[in-house]
């Protein structure tokens, strides 16, 4: 049988990975990068008072807005993560809720100050599909913001990959990349006023930078 793009399967995947991402002594913490200590914080949101995480994962980022009084909400495919995040972080005021990101958006709504993505939903979602759901979802002046890897010269739009290693049943997943430009122009497109997308350089030269994008809807 030839591979598919398997929901269900994904979800197993993410329930795995959850099962060990949790640890006694994990904090609340905000970091677009992978590298910790390492590039700008929560400020790239612009203060909102209202929040949407989109693949919210270990939940560490919304629980340090929740924190500091924004009300704050996430969303992940894994109920695994999402049952892990609640029991984590539910005293900081942070809610997490199960979904597929793209039904999600489109089955609420609810407006916010900011939507942003932390190497989350906003990297494995279609962006034509994403980038108008997250526009309608965002009061005026809302920020939509997202990190992620960029791309490798030369590999642009969905790129393929199989998870759970290369071997056993075969499950795959997307991840999409994009020069920063074509990222501004999608969203814009999407009915942003504007759009910046810049790669960061990693803390030490030679290393994998990070994409982090930042839009404004009007």
């Amino acid at each position: 049988m030839p591979a598919h793009h398997d929901i269900a399967a994904e979800t197993d995947l993410w329930n795995t990975y959850a099962a060990s991402a949790f640890t006694e002594d994990a904090e609340p913490v905000f970091c677009w990068t992978q590298y910790a200590g390492h590039g700008p914080g929560p400020e790239v949101l612009g203060g909102p008072r209202s929040v949407l995480e989109i693949g919210c994962g270990t939940g560490r980022a919304l629980a340090h807005l929740a924190q500091r009084g924004v009300v704050a909400r996430g969303v992940d495919l894994s109920p695994v993560m999402v049952k892990k995040t609640t029991a984590k972080w539910a005293a900081t005021g942070a809610e997490f809720v199960c979904a597929e990101i793209l039904e999600h958006l489109r089955g609420h709504d609810v407006t916010y100050d900011a939507v942003y993505s932390i190497f989350g939903a906003a990297w494995f979602a279609d962006p034509g599909r994403l980038f108008p759901l997250v526009r309608q979802r965002l009061a005026p002046g809302g920020v939509f913001a997202f990190s992620q890897p960029p791309a490798i010269p030369g590999a642009y739009g969905p790129q393929g990959m199989y998870k759970g290693g290369f071997a056993g049943k075969a499950m795959f997943t997307y991840r999409y990349s994009y020069r920063p430009a074509v990222w501004e122009r999608l969203l814009t497109r999407a009915g942003f006023a504007t759009a910046n997308a810049e790669v960061l350089d990693a803390p030490h030269p030679g290393h994998i930078g990070t994409l982090l994008v930042r839009a404004v809807a009007s």
